[in-house]
């Protein structure tokens, strides 16, 4: 009875997957090009326009073993960023502790299960730190593509394929859901309906690596304008942390895995 039970299960999961593939096929009700674009610069427009910006996150990074074995490492944290020029930020996970701050002057980065600091002089606005934490330093913003002023051009650029797949929920929270293609990157967003169309979930899934990798980020407790806390974009060395040279960072993984030859 029990093996019949199993048995009928997974006739049962194999057809739902098959149903739902052929749902999502191009010429599908759901594949509306313009209504994501548009949806998606409406997001990008809202964005830019808030000044103040406060959110709680989750994540995940996906990394590829020799054994070709995919494993997920996830880390919580908190964005606030005040426009054109200040921004705070936290991750915590299993092997990282560490709070970004930026007050349009100097970039800290701090450790805090090390109790480590430091610091470098970044003068400019949020769109210019956002490159130079990514291609300098390796340590990429939480949605920081979903962020900058210009985020729309940005996550358009290259696209070559758009779909609208329909309604979704994220957190309680009613989504329109949008699947986008480049060459290199297959992505997929989930944005609030209604008067706020924030991102409430971001995923990135990497084509051009082995078992194509994803990182995803979801966001939770979104706040903009006056519902935001005072928050200080200034680091004050209450813990007498260790000052290092920017070189000694180590790299977002723990101790445990190294970076291949990609």
């Amino acid at each position: 009875m029990i093996r019949s039970s199993k048995l009928h299960f997974q006739r049962f999961a194999l057809a739902a997957v098959t149903v739902g593939g052929a749902a999502f096929s191009p010429s599908g009700a759901y594949a509306d090009e313009a209504f994501a674009k548009e949806s998606l610069k409406k997001m990008s427009d809202y964005l830019a326009s808030q000044q103040v910006i406060s959110f709680d996150y989750d994540s995940s990074l996906e990394v590829v073993t020799k054994e070709d074995q995919r494993i997920g490492l996830t880390s919580s944290g908190t964005v606030t960023l005040n426009r054109p020029d200040k921004l705070r930020a936290t991750r915590a996970g299993g092997f990282v502790d560490v709070e970004m701050m930026f007050d349009g002057k100097t970039l800290t980065l701090f450790g805090k299960n090390k109790n480590i600091y430091t610091q470098v002089e970044e003068p400019g606005s949020i769109d210019r730190l956002v490159d130079e934490l990514r291609y300098e330093y390796g340590r990429p913003l939480p949605a920081a593509d979903l962020l900058i002023s210009n985020s729309y051009e940005e996550l358009m650029s290259d696209v070559t394929d758009v779909k609208d797949i329909g309604s979704g929920v994220v957190g309680g929270v009613e989504c329109n859901t949008f699947a986008f293609r480049t060459e290199k990157v297959d992505w997929q967003i989930w944005i609030a309906q209604g008067e706020q169309p924030y991102p409430c979930r971001y995923v990135i899934s990497t084509k051009d690596m082995k078992l194509s990798p994803q990182y995803v980020i979801q966001v939770r407790n979104w706040q903009t304008g006056g519902a935001v806390s005072d928050a200080d974009f200034t680091f004050s060395n209450s813990t007498n942390a260790t000052k290092i040279e920017p070189g000694e960072l180590r790299e977002n993984l723990p101790d445990n895995f190294k970076m291949g030859e990609k």
